[in-house]
């Protein structure tokens, strides 16, 4: 996918640098948790560059405050091009990064059991999940060891995937088993450089992603049951946190979920 950008009239790197505003590249910005990440850190005065497959969509997103400083990017994270001309275009553009949100995810067919997955399929999820997040995560850091003051943070989007399954779910669930080890791995790597990396596991934020589960979900006994879900704000305040601590501290992961959601226990 041709990479391409556009960007408000408020911001640009001059104004950005001089206001002191941290820079932060939301993927996956065009909806559900990305979007509201993207609001929340916009009301907060984050520069931000958004990227995702859809322009339309992060141009919603970037509207959501008219006053906020973003840049828009058309990428698709599992292509190592787009990848290259999405962090060439931040760093064009502002300078500098403080945070890379690494939220850009797919789930898959859902409902296909193991045996009939099409390794087509598979390969999308984990070329997303996986491979685009150690791409952009590897992009981060390169700029961030390198730029000057030296450092950032990354936040991977885990998942309660992260910890237990779902049925039918194995490419996923593998994938985001996957970035935990990512995610340790980079916050050992990063030590040196002040390259703070955690990861945030959300279980039944309200997204359009999400939003069977309250008419009913298959659950690990073959029963169908509704889920009760929770405010996706709750999941950008929780990032927000994460983001604005000094890159002497770090929330290595954190859980956020709906309260009475089937995880804990028998649910």
């Amino acid at each position: 996918m041709n990479t391409e950008t556009t960007a408000d009239a408020t911001g640009g790197t001059d104004e950005a640098r001089d206001q002191g505003r941290p820079v932060a590249l939301i993927t996956g910005a065009g909806s559900g948790i990305g979007r509201a990440v993207a609001a929340e850190l916009l009301g907060a005065g984050w520069s931000l560059a958004l990227a995702g497959r859809r322009v339309k969509a992060l141009e919603e997103t970037a509207a959501l405050v008219p006053y906020g400083d973003t840049l828009v990017v058309q990428a698709d994270v599992s292509q190592p091009d787009d990848v290259r001309a999405l962090f060439t275009a931040v760093r064009d553009r502002f300078g500098r990064l403080d945070l890379l949100f690494n939220n850009a995810g797919t789930f898959g067919p859902g409902g296909v059991p193991v045996e009939d997955l099409d390794y087509a399929a598979w390969r999308h999820v984990v070329d997303t999940n996986l491979n685009g997040a150690f791409l952009c995560a590897q992009a981060a850091y390169r700029q961030m060891k390198e730029q000057d003051p030296q450092g950032g943070r990354i936040i991977n989007n885990g998942s309660i995937s992260a910890h237990t399954p779902r049925p039918h779910s194995v490419a996923y669930t593998a994938t985001k088993h996957a970035l935990t080890g990512l995610t340790k791995s980079l916050s050992l790597d990063g030590r040196p450089y002040r390259i703070a990396v955690g990861q945030i596991d959300i279980g039944n934020a309200a997204t359009d992603m999400t939003a069977a589960m309250e008419a009913g979900a298959l659950q690990a006994g073959g029963e169908v049951a509704p889920e009760p879900v929770m405010d996706v704000a709750d999941v950008a305040r929780t990032v927000r946190h994460m983001a604005e601590l000094p890159l002497e501290a770090n929330v290595q992961f954190a859980t956020v979920l709906a309260t009475a959601m089937p995880y804990v226990g028998r649910g």
